[in-house]
This record gives structure tokens, sequence and C-alpha cells, in this order.
């Protein structure tokens, strides 16, 4: 009779240092001390993005562990010409993460939604004039386009491009918005086209392509797609092209005549990508704010962002003065371009005293 075999195997042996099997002060805790919280107590926001991210500089003492075909490892700091001392420092101000994105955006949605509804409902756009729903449909159109461009070809390309997870987390949330008020402007174009009024749903897309008055803006838009540096995408976009272009038209113009128009619809649609905009010019306030008061790079960072806005602001400066007609195309014209456009500078020379930036000689010629 065969003698029966069997098989050996290593036996398993606890010996209390496996993985989360050892007791400590604060193992049981759901917070982390492996960072300084900006506050006495951190908070959900840092406990999910703070050190995400990996980086040598701080945890991986042996280096990358990937990288990619070409060379870099990981989220290399040469993909922008600014440098930072510290770049884990940033914190955004509106402390975005997954959870904020959704409850936000979802929150915008819904009141844009109720808008429409009940514009439908009250039959709104039948008391709009002519001249005014020729404005909507041309203009407020044309913009739906340099929203998305911005949205899915600027922040959505280089919303990993950052050195921390802060900023890509911030940059994320920055396209969220664009695409979705991109989103919300189409929706009320569709409701306008389906509605009882004289209302071209597909001029907008002639208008973007060749209309005079937008085509700056338009060269600008793309411009800024081809842009490599993270950095500088950032700060062309949102220091200089939405103050002296975006905000000029939304909250200049739109904003300021839409009501004296019979119109009550736009403003609250619009106001939603005014109040995006407002949260993303205070995460990259305090991105570049950082960069300019850096103890060792601080004066250099000023003399490359006053290169970049060399090249950006005569730029956008010649996109907004190109879109000067559409102010006279309302049949109430409550302001005038030179008033708007004062304003937009304004605000920008503002902001860029904050960054402690040098005002372009540009903006007062």
């Amino acid at each position: 009779m065969a003698e029966t075999k069997h098989r050996s195997f290593p036996r398993i042996e606890f010996t209390d240092s496996e993985a989360g099997a050892l007791e400590f002060p604060s193992s049981k805790s759901r917070t982390y001390n492996y960072y300084q919280p900006a506050k006495l107590r951190a908070t959900m926001y840092e406990d999910v993005t703070v050190d995400v991210q990996p980086d040598p500089d701080r945890h991986l003492t042996q280096g990358w562990i990937y990288g990619f075909g070409d060379g870099p490892g990981g989220y290399p700091k040469e993909w922008t010409a600014a440098k930072s001392s510290n770049w884990h420092a940033f914190l955004d101000p509106n402390e975005e993460w997954d959870q904020t994105i959704y409850r936000n955006n979802s929150a915008v949605v819904r009141q844009v939604d109720l808008c429409l509804q009940n514009a439908k409902r009250a039959r709104a756009y039948d008391g709009w004039n002519s001249a005014w729903l020729k404005f909507i449909e041309r203009n407020l159109g044309a913009w739906m386009h340099a929203e998305n461009g911005l949205g899915l070809h600027v922040f959505t390309a280089v919303q990993r491009s950052g050195p921390t997870n802060m900023i890509n987390t911030a940059v994320a949330v920055n396209a969220a918005h664009k695409m979705r008020f991109a989103q919300d402007l189409a929706l009320f174009n569709l409701d306008l086209s389906e509605a009882d009024v004289q209302f071209d749903g597909s001029a907008h897309k002639e208008v973007w392509k060749d209309a005079p008055e937008w085509q700056p803006t338009r060269e600008v838009v793309e411009r800024l797609t081809a842009v490599g540096d993270w950095c500088e995408l950032l700060f062309a976009t949102n220091v200089v092209f939405e103050q002296l272009v975006g905000s000029l038209f939304r909250s200049e113009l739109v904003m300021q005549i839409a009501a004296r128009n019979g119109d009550y619809i736009t403003p609250t649609i619009v106001g939603t990508g005014e109040h995006d905009y407002d949260r993303d010019l205070s995460y990259t306030r305090n991105l570049f704010r950082l960069l300019t008061r850096d103890e060792e790079y601080g004066e250099t960072n000023k003399v490359l962002f006053g290169e970049w806005m060399a090249t950006w602001v005569p730029r956008c400066l010649a996109a907004a003065q190109a879109l000067q007609p559409i102010w006279s195309q309302p049949a109430d014209k409550a302001v005038t371009f030179a008033a708007s456009f004062d304003a937009a500078k304004q605000k920008f020379r503002s902001l860029l005293e904050e960054l402690g930036l040098d005002i372009p000689k540009e903006l007062d010629q």
C-alpha cells in the first residue's frame, strides 16, 4: 500500500506586528497627525487632501515610486516656471474636496432648473423685446463656447499637473464650475429655442466662429489651450482673462442690463457663473499671494508674472475692446462700454495690488 504524502506548509504565526494590529495613542482615531493643520484642529478638507499626493520632499524617502516614460517622476515641479519653497503651504480657502464639489454644484443645478421651470410656467420669455432676444441669442450663446473651452481644455487639462493634491483639487473644482456653467447656458438656450418667441438656438455657433466682435476673445481662449505651464494657465485665465473679459461681459454688462430689458431669468443663471468665479478667484488669490510672498523665490516669481502679463494683458485688452459693439445692441442701454470697462480695469488693478504686482502700463493707455 502506497504511503500517503502530506504537503508541508509554513505554519502561520501571529505576532501582533501586522498592519492594524498594534494599539497605540490615537490608533483608533479618525484624524491624522502627519501634518500641521492651519488651525488648532484639522478640518475634514485637510484630512482628505493634505499629503494625499506623494512627494519625495515629504515622506517618500527613496524618491518617486512611479514615473513617466520620458523621465519625470510623479508630479514634477518643473511643469511650471514658478517656484515655491513649500508648495504644500497652499490650502484652498474654499476647502473644496469630493463631497463639496457634488453638494455645491447640485445646489446650483437645482436653482437653475427651478428658475427655468418657473420661466416656462409663467411664459416669461413672451415679454422680452426682440432686441434683447437677439442679444441673448448671439452673445450669451457665444460666451457658452468660452466657458466650455476653458473648462474642458484648460482647467481639466491641468487638474493633475500641480505638485500638491491641494492645488490639483482646487483646479479640478474650477473645471467642474466651468463645464457646469456652460451646460447651464446650453439648457437655457434650448429652452428659449423651444419657446414661442423669435429665437434662433443655433446662431451662437456662427457668432463664435465668424462674428468680428468675438474673434479676439475666441483667439485668447484658443491660445490658452496651447499653454503647457499649468501655473501660467491659472494666472492668465483667472487673474487676467477673467478680470478683463469674463467679468466685463458677465458682471459689468449682462448682470447690469438684463432687468432693464424685462429679463429676470438671465441674471439668475449668469449669477451662478459669477459666484463660481468668486470662489475660483479666492483660491487663485491665495496661491499667487503665496508665490509672490515666498521668502526665497518671491522676487523671481514677480518678475515671471510680469512677463506673463506682458503676453496676456494686451491680448485680453484687445478682446475686451472688440466687444464694445455689443453694448449698443439691447434696446435699453443701462450702462456704457466705457463705464463697464473702467470698472473691470479697476478690479484688475485691485487684484494685482493684493498680489504685490506692478500695474501693466497698457491699462492706462
